[in-house]
């Protein structure tokens, strides 16, 4: 077994001191195809390789296990797999100073993307999904810093 000093950098540990830092925790189907898809692919810091997986993603953690039953602190209570397909009820939300450039980046290295950056006035977005089938948007604030709303499209609206 591995010494944990040669496992862990202890130095990018989401822990704070006297305060609350936010981390997203994913349930992987394989942890090293995700662990290279959030490091490798989108650039982030291995924190931890696996149990769990840790990688810190600019200000942001990610956080990756595979399911599980029911532990002493969640009984009842079991973590699964996400069933992709065409619903969803929570997604990650990437804020990138250059969408388009982003998009051919991670698209060359093997992101696969819903479609290409989509100009919305307000911002610049579009999604990909990862290796387990999670929606991540991508998104660069463009007429919203100059307080300009998204536009409401016909398609977006119910019915």
């Amino acid at each position: 077994m591995k010494d944990p000093a040669d496992r862990i950098d202890f130095a990018n540990l989401p822990a704070p001191g006297d305060s609350i830092v936010v981390t997203f925790f994913i349930t992987v189907r394989k942890v090293a195809r995700s662990r290279d898809f959030y490091s490798r692919v989108l650039g982030g810091t291995l924190v931890m390789d696996e149990n769990p997986c840790m990688v810190k993603l600019a200000n942001s953690w990610i956080i990756m296990n595979p399911g599980g039953p029911p532990t002493p602190d969640k009984p009842g209570i079991s973590v699964v797999n996400y069933q992709p397909g065409d619903t969803t009820s929570i997604f990650l939300n990437l804020r990138v100073a250059d969408v388009r450039a982003r998009y051919e980046e991670w698209r060359a290295k093997g992101a696969e993307f819903v479609t290409p950056p989509i100009d919305r006035g307000a911002e610049i977005r579009c999604y990909m999904r990862d290796p387990d089938g999670y929606l991540i948007e991508v998104g660069q604030s463009t007429g919203l810093l100059h307080g300009e709303l998204a536009a409401k499209l016909a398609e977006d609206l119910p019915g």
